[in-house]
């Protein structure tokens, strides 16, 4: 494959879409996502921005405070894990605002906490919100884009989660020494049930799911006429539907039709990145602080990690439908591994530590964006929100383990340079993984 986002099957919607230019109603559903998405984001990080005032006020060590980011990424794991085959059954549209409601009520009730455990549970619960958000959000985008430019409007969309952490953390350094951490989570209650009218009003169900169901009528017609034009071929009805058939769901199918290849290797390669990525969104701030740096600027230098990540998930998108995705995340990880090994070298110096965290973003952050569009174009959309949230969950392994690791070493006293170095090594695997998919999505 010589570019372009790779594609195991294409629908009848897929090549109308591939056809028509992109319209206001791809605009508005990916606008719609990219702030969910930044809401998303913002809740995600909102314990690492108030964690090293937590950390005083309650005399919580930095290992207990890594079960309590990973008790917020377990949630994450298991909404991903429980919520994305109920929308490949039910639809991604009750999916997305189901979530949104849930981590907004949750997050307004994490303000009221006055002890670690439970802050831990609610960090939790919530995480079941956020968790189930995040693959129904790609799904949703990558199904109304057409295929020749999906990886860079999924990109552009998801951009929107490091985007709103970077927001957060700038909003979080104010807020903080005025109104005290509790308005952090305030804030991140208010927003999302905020938006809730607006995306039940304007969200609409994805036209492939209506499709592949066999819900063909006046709202999958009003919805192409929307994209493509009303002067559109007429649309078949699906085959399986138009034979009774149920088509083929559930975790099983990830491993069918030599799909095997390809979804373990890349449960693996989302393991390294989203390990990597939850290390420095969890402890960056704290070990800038740590290392002699003011409150503020601590908090800023998660700005910089998420303001590059969503830079780099826009522009490595652009890059994946030229090139290939897979070729273009095997050199943005080469790069990712040298910069997050260089911030355990640089974290006393303000002016280095938030330029290699802003590298460090582009490919790490920009590079798991660039990989999710990869993936929502391997997978049939009958199953595309589960495979998604199964590299999503897979992945949360990792994203629990590298938090809580992080403050296990932090507790004994490694050298910062030796922590940094041995978060980076999951970089080099995720090299190796992308260029062996490449090449096996090229045969």
């Amino acid at each position: 494959m010589a570019g372009g986002t790779p594609q195991v099957s294409s629908s009848p919607i897929d090549k109308l879409l591939d056809a028509a230019p992109i319209g206001a109603f791809q605009i508005r559903v990916a606008a719609l996502c990219c702030l969910i998405a930044m809401l998303d984001g913002f809740d995600t990080q909102a314990v690492a921005f108030v964690a090293p005032v937590i950390g005083r006020e309650w005399g919580i060590a930095p290992d207990r405070f890594g079960l309590i980011f990973s008790a917020g990424l377990l949630g994450i794991m298991v909404g991903q894990l429980v919520l994305g085959p109920l929308a490949d059954r039910y639809g991604r549209r009750p999916v997305i605002i189901g979530c949104t409601a849930l981590f907004g009520v949750l997050s307004l009730a994490t303000a009221a906490v006055d002890n670690w455990m439970m802050l831990l549970v609610l960090r939790f619960l919530t995480g079941i919100g956020l968790g189930g958000a995040t693959p129904n959000l790609i799904t949703l985008t990558c199904e109304v884009a057409p295929p020749r430019s999906r990886a860079t409007m999924i990109t552009a969309m998801f951009a929107g989660f490091p985007l709103g952490a970077a927001i957060g953390a700038y909003i979080s350094s104010m807020l903080i020494p005025a109104y005290g951490w509790q308005s952090v989570f305030i804030l991140g209650g208010a927003m999302p049930l905020a938006l809730l009218l607006v995306v039940v009003i304007w969200l609409p169900e994805s036209p492939q799911f209506l499709y592949g169901k066999g819900k063909h009528g006046p709202v999958l017609d009003k919805m192409l006429d929307a994209m493509v034009g009303p002067n559109r071929a007429p649309l078949a009805a699906a085959p399986a539907a138009a034979a009774g058939i149920a088509p083929k769901a559930g975790y099983g199918a990830l491993f069918a039709g030599g799909l095997a290849g390809i979804t373990v290797p890349l449960w693996i390669a989302y393991f390294c990145s989203l390990l990597m990525i939850y290390f420095l969104m969890s402890w960056l701030p704290t070990v800038a602080r740590e290392s002699g740096l003011p409150l503020d600027t601590a908090i800023i230098s998660a700005v910089f990690l998420n303001v590059g990540g969503a830079i780099g998930g826009i522009a490595l998108g652009r890059v994946a439908d030229k090139f290939g995705a897979f070729r273009t995340l095997a050199a943005g990880y080469a790069i990712a591994g040298l910069s997050l090994a260089a911030i355990g070298f640089t974290s006393s110096d303000a002016t280095l530590l938030m330029a290699f965290a802003f590298i460090a973003g582009l490919f790490t952050i920009g590079g798991q964006t660039a990989m999710n569009a990869a993936a929502s174009g391997i997978y049939p959309a009958e199953v595309r929100a589960t495979g998604l949230g199964a590299a999503f969950a897979v992945g949360r392994t990792g994203s629990i383990i590298g938090p809580w690791v992080g403050g296990l070493l932090l507790a004994s006293n490694w050298e910062l340079s030796a922590i940094f170095t041995a978060v980076a090594m999951p970089a080099a695997l995720t090299v190796v993984i992308a260029i062996l998919l490449s090449r096996r999505l090229a045969r």
